[in-house]
């Protein structure tokens, strides 16, 4: 679980210039598809996602916690700010990312900053943004010696049938000159059914169901130990938006 929610609440924010606050819950599948290969995968996560727009631009964060054997096994989160108080399309992006994991102590920190590029349609059903960003790896030792990267970072979010289906995501590519091929690839499109939209549902309860898919390339760590391949794993999802 990733940025995926953060064009679809600029949707929302359309509607209701407020703070919009989502809680997902995923049961990972990755065990199922793979074995074995990917045993020492949690199969839940638990996120937490926020969006608020302000008269400066908006802020972004989420926090993925991972459960297993009854308690928090890794966490992983990111935060944003982009600074847009002027009418061109072209917003600051600056951004920290990191966690913790009980096996090895810490997910490697990462900063990033750079220029946004954001698009909506006009009811705002449909929005995109593009993200090109220097970005900062902390720990150079796990990236080939190296501190600097690249990130190419792409949002999308469409809401369709009346806003009774949404499909989002974001895709992120960027530079590690510690992998396989020096670039790691990371995907997570989504797809939600909001119940809320349904007839005779009290909109009050704004329950969606669905998936998310984590598309990735030398990213996820097997039980082997070797983030050198592509993977493609699916969950099933509930949410909750306040």
């Amino acid at each position: 679980m990733k940025r995926s929610f953060l064009l679809v609440a600029a949707g929302l924010f359309s509607l209701a210039a407020t703070a919009q606050l989502n809680v997902q819950l995923h049961y990972d599948l990755g065990h199922d598809i793979y074995g074995k290969e990917l045993s020492n995968r949690p199969r839940v996560t638990a996120t937490v996602e926020n969006f608020t727009p302000d008269k400066w631009g908006n802020t972004y964060f989420f926090i993925d916690a991972n459960l297993g054997d009854h308690v928090v096994k890794s966490a992983y989160g990111e935060i944003s700010r982009e600074l847009q108080f002027w009418k061109a399309p072209v917003a600051a992006h600056i951004e920290f990312n990191g966690g913790l994991d009980g096996a090895s102590g810490s997910f490697d920190n990462a900063y990033l900053i750079g220029p946004a590029w954001n698009w909506h349609s006009k009811d705002f059903s449909k929005t995109f943004s593009v993200q090109l960003m220097y970005k900062y790896l902390a720990h150079k030792k796990h990236h080939g010696n190296s501190n600097h990267s690249v990130q190419l970072t792409e949002v999308w979010g469409v809401h369709f049938a009346k806003g009774l289906c949404t499909f989002s995501g974001y895709c992120d590519l960027w530079y590690d000159k510690g992998v396989k091929g020096h670039f790691i690839l990371s995907t997570e499109p989504q797809f939600w059914v909001n119940l809320w939209r349904l007839p005779r549902i009290n909109d009050n309860a704004k329950w969606s169901v669905g998936t998310e898919v984590e598309v990735t390339k030398n990213l996820v760590w097997p039980a082997n130990g070797l983030n050198d391949r592509f993977y493609a794993i699916p969950t099933v999802a509930m949410k909750w938006t306040f």
